[in-house]
């Protein structure tokens, strides 16, 4: 995996655009974030164990992560479509970046596209619950460094 060619914030502008097209349409956005959830490439059976599920999801959602010349990979399955979509866009944004660049994100594209409108308090928690250990992982591999 190479270097992110893209800033944070400029990927995180990228997603709004893309949300943008929807005109705030509930259904539409929910369809929308299912199909992102089925490009996700599906994590090995092997990784889909409770050490690697996130904590505070009413979904389950596994995430994995790997270090790979001083940047995280992370990989991340869930057993339905929308959380899917949902860790799929935290991927999209953090993916091939450094632990401090992960940890210093500030992410703004979630309520931007209005997200908590859509997919409700529990989700909406889950997916604070994600960005949470995505961050957790890179103090982690700060720490080692």
């Amino acid at each position: 995996m190479s270097v992110a060619t893209k800033s944070i914030e400029e990927v995180q502008n990228d997603i709004i655009d893309d949300f943008d097209l929807l005109d705030g349409d509930r259904e539409s956005t929910i369809f929308y974030i299912m199909e992102l959830g089925q490009e996700l490439s599906a994590l090995d059976e092997k990784h889909m164990v409770d050490e690697n599920l996130i904590k505070g999801c009413q979904s389950k959602v596994w995430l994995t992560t790997e270090f790979e010349d001083g940047q995280i990979i992370f990989k991340a399955d869930s057993n339905t479509d929308i959380t899917k979509g949902l860790i799929s866009l935290l991927i999209r944004v953090l993916n091939g970046r450094s632990p401090q660049e992960i940890m210093n994100a500030e992410l703004f594209f979630f309520d931007k596209i209005g997200m908590n409108g859509v997919i409700g308090s529990q989700r909406s928690n889950g997916f604070a619950s994600m960005i949470k250990q995505m961050k957790f992982y890179a103090l982690a591999y700060s720490a080692k460094n």
